[in-house]
């Protein structure tokens, strides 16, 4: 944490994180109390706001005590103390008669506002002083002291005062006006007394609750789920206040719960009437019409595969045989059918709208919250078996090699001839179709998976990153409950889809980005079109990702050109190890996030020059706007106007990012509701991240992870070593280090804050004595060893 290096007000003790500069105070001014400290930082804002509304004028301490309605003289010296205080942190000027004036040469910048925790936050800039675009990793942070966050919460928009860098090498300052909110609506549970209400707000990053006046409390009871609207920003030891806008139910329930997540990252829970309306006035029934300039594809086998829950099939493959090439060279002619959503979206309808700004699907553990209406995602856009539908394909010649000889993009209609889960084909790859029935389609299923391992050597050859993350899936009973936990096996049938829908998405990007007018160089005549980007990873991260694998005996070059093998080699040398998910999560984090831009500058991942996302418009906004492109540039369109569809793609990219943070609080609440019932068992986990306060470690059985406190080790005081990943014992040396296994019991749950408490009862590769490796140790920093803040992993149509 960093150390103010500025004196505290003596006049009003105000207070200071400097331990030193506190006791030097409080020598100086014994009665200082913190009922005085809030009502200073009440005042600073107050008088700040005076100067923003007048910056060119001055004010002398009368004219001040007046504007502000000031009349006794406690309030008089604490008006006197702030107006030092601001004069110190230059964010006023003292004249020669004694008038203050706003200070116009400190300069101020614009950022978003990280809380980080109750006690400071961190001001990320947008601009530098010229307002240009600035290099992220040149670009400094501003630390902000929770006394000078004024009404700015996590996430907001803020402008702040920006000092000169301190002690600490990091510039300081105040935040003296929030331009923009991230969020006005909270979820929280409110607690009623006689007089008014509190919510206290699940989201982590929200320090103080929210008062409710009687009035304002709907219909909700003590102890209910509510979303709370502030209508009032309070500062100091002023409250925000607020109106409960819906009540979501009781507290614990699951219904209640899952809505509250949605709400939480502001997703919405239901459709509005008139949406609904909309969707339900398409006709069922396909027209003559709608089948013209439309390749007719009923007759050719066709088929679907998905998880044997699903209801939203929005892919389809069919295959059939070709003439023989050169040599008698089999070739096949395999066709990727997607829903034709847009054919029933149209540009302008109420449907349009709500798909733009849902934008995805958002999917969590009991439910999927889709981005249409079911009478379009379940119904009419559900390539379901033994029924016309209305598609949108890419279709391929291939040989038995698995090259693309050619291709062609177009509208289609499609008749599918059976629905496959993954099982089910799984079973018929794994028996090499030696069960297989007349018209069963195992021959087709055999031979697409053999195409499909082709097309991923190809890929892996060109340098695609093989990571496999570890997913988790739940057995729920009636209620919601879990009754187990365990993860998701990736096999040969989910590979197939998989290859075929990147290679689908990789042609089209390609055939757009070849239709192209004009010169190489000239990027006013490229045909705009939505790609799906991943860039290359920061070289200063991947080093200090390099160096961190080292440690535990692995090694990874991190040159432009062997990153990817390098990777891949990783992810090789890790198979089978215990630490294998913790450094493949570590690795994905490491790396820069897959997102949606006009921008033709690939994907690092996939190893892929252009790519989009073309195959599930159903559950992505994205590919909607790729399937409307495409026709455009098919007819003979002009250059989509590029500004519009970047505005499209970042807003994608950010509901994307909610959804997927939705989806980790689900898994996170019925990880911790499932955990709850195991608190006399013993388990195996994973030591995957050390801080000043604690062990998180990952159990093994169950892929949940939880915090060993630092206060319950009562063997010992342990002191982070942050450099080698690790804490130490100051009396007997003990050493618990990053990728330990170690042996814990569930000592406490908190399903409100989503926390595992662990208590440590055994270490399974105890290292019982220091072993004298250099670094430092300390009580560490803003960072954790071996822990990062978000993770991506890529998943079937949804995050690639």
């Amino acid at each position: 944490m960093p150390i103010l290096n500025r004196q505290a007000c003596a006049r009003c003790g105000e207070p200071v994180l400097n331990p030193t500069q506190v006791k030097k105070n409080k020598e100086k001014n014994p009665t200082s109390s913190p009922e005085q400290a809030l009502n200073h930082s009440i005042l600073l804002g107050q008088i700040s706001q005076v100067f923003q509304e007048n910056p060119d004028q001055s004010f002398s301490l009368a004219q001040l005590l007046r504007h502000l309605d000031v009349t006794n003289r406690r309030t008089k010296l604490q008006v006197a103390a702030a107006l030092d205080a601001l004069e110190e942190d230059r964010q006023l000027v003292r004249l020669d008669n004694g008038q203050y004036t706003a200070d116009q040469e400190t300069p101020h910048s614009v950022g978003r506002f990280d809380y980080v925790n109750s006690r400071f936050g961190f001001v990320v800039l947008e601009k530098n002083e010229n307002g240009g675009s600035q290099d992220e990793a040149k670009r400094p942070d501003v630390w902000v002291d929770a006394s000078r966050v004024g009404s700015a919460q996590d996430g907001d928009r803020v402008k702040v005062s920006v000092f000169p860098a301190g002690k600490s090498g990091r510039p300081e300052g105040t935040i003296t006006e929030v331009l923009e909110r991230k969020r006005t609506d909270f979820v929280g549970k409110i607690q009623i007394l006689p007089r008014y209400a509190f919510v206290t707000p699940d989201h982590k990053r929200m320090y103080q609750d929210i008062y409710v006046r009687q009035d304002r409390i709907r219909e909700a009871k003590n102890g209910d789920k509510v979303i709370v609207r502030v209508t009032s920003w309070g500062e100091g030891e002023s409250k925000a206040e607020g109106e409960v806008v819906e009540v979501l139910g009781r507290a614990g329930a699951n219904e209640t719960e899952m809505h509250a997540i949605l709400a939480e990252f502001g997703l919405p829970i239901r459709f509005p009437a008139e949406v609904l309306e909309e969707a339900r006035e398409i006709k069922d029934v396909i027209a003559g019409q709608d089948l013209e300039k439309r390749r007719d594809f009923r007759s050719v086998t066709t088929f679907t595969i998905d998880p044997e829950d699903a209801k939203d099939f929005d892919d389809a493959i069919s295959v059939r045989p070709l003439a023989d090439g050169p040599g008698g060279e089999r070739h096949w002619e395999i066709g990727v059918h997607i829903a034709d959503v847009t054919h029933y979206v149209q540009p302008g309808s109420l449907l349009e709208k709500e798909a733009y700004q849902r934008a995805t699907s958002v999917y969590l553990v009991d439910r999927v919250v889709p981005m249409l209406p079911e009478k379009l995602s379940n119904e009419l856009c559900s390539l379901r078996p033994h029924e016309d539908k209305l598609t949108f394909s890419a279709v391929f010649e291939m040989n038995e090699e698995g090259k693309v000889l050619n291709e062609w993009f177009g509208r289609t209609v499609i008749h599918s001839d059976r629905r496959f889960s993954y099982e089910q084909a799984q079973r018929v790859i794994e028996s090499g179709g030696a069960e297989s029935q007349p018209d069963d389609f195992s021959r087709e299923v055999l031979l697409l998976n053999q195409l499909a391992f082709r097309l991923r050597e190809e890929r892996f050859r060109r340098g695609a990153i093989s990571f496999e993350t570890v997913e988790v899936k739940f057995k729920l009973d009636e209620k919601g409950a879990p009754l187990a936990v365990y993860p998701k096996v990736r096999q040969d049938a989910h590979k197939l889809i998989e290859e075929f829908m990147l290679l689908a998405n990789r042609k089209v990007a390609e055939f757009v980005f070849r239709l192209r007018r004009g010169k190489e160089s000239d990027t006013e005549r490229k045909n705009t079109m939505v790609y799906r980007i991943h860039e290359a990873p920061d070289l200063d991260k991947m080093q200090t990702f390099s160096t961190f694998v080292k440690r535990f005996g692995y090694t990874l070059k991190v040159d432009e050109k062997s990153v990817a093998g390098s990777l891949n080699q990783l992810i090789d040398d890790l198979a089978g190890k215990p630490e294998q998910n913790v450094l493949q999560s570590l690795a994905i984090r490491t790396m820069a996030k897959a997102r949606y831009s006009t921008a033709e500058t690939g994907h690092f991942g996939l190893a892929f020059a252009h790519y989009t996302h073309f195959t599930s418009p159903i559950r992505r906004y994205p590919d909607m706007m790729a399937h409307r492109l495409l026709q455009h540039y098919l007819d003979g369109g002009a250059s989509a106007e590029r500004e519009a569809y970047e505005a499209r793609c970042k807003q994608s990219s950010e509901m994307e990012k909610l959804a997927a943070d939705a989806e980790r609080a689900s898994i996170k609440y019925k990880q911790v509701e499932y955990m709850q019932t195991m608190e006399d068992r013993e388990f195996e986990g994973i030591v995957t991240g050390l801080t000043e306060f604690g062990i998180f470690v990952e159990i093994i059985e169950t892929n949940c992870e939880g915090l060993v406190r630092m206060t319950d080790l009562t063997d010992d005081f342990y002191e982070l070593d942050k450099d080698n990943y690790r804490i130490v014992g100051t009396r007997t040396g003990r050493i618990i280090g990053f990728g330990d296994t170690l042996k814990v019991k569930v000592k406490d749950t908190n399903l409100e804050k989503r926390s595992i408490d662990l208590k440590l009862v055994g270490q399974k590769n105890a290292r019982a004595a220091y072993d004298g490796r250099e670094g430092s140790r300390g009580r560490g920093g803003r960072s954790s060893a071996g822990r990062s803040r978000d993770s991506s992993a890529p998943k079937r149509g949804r995050r690639r």
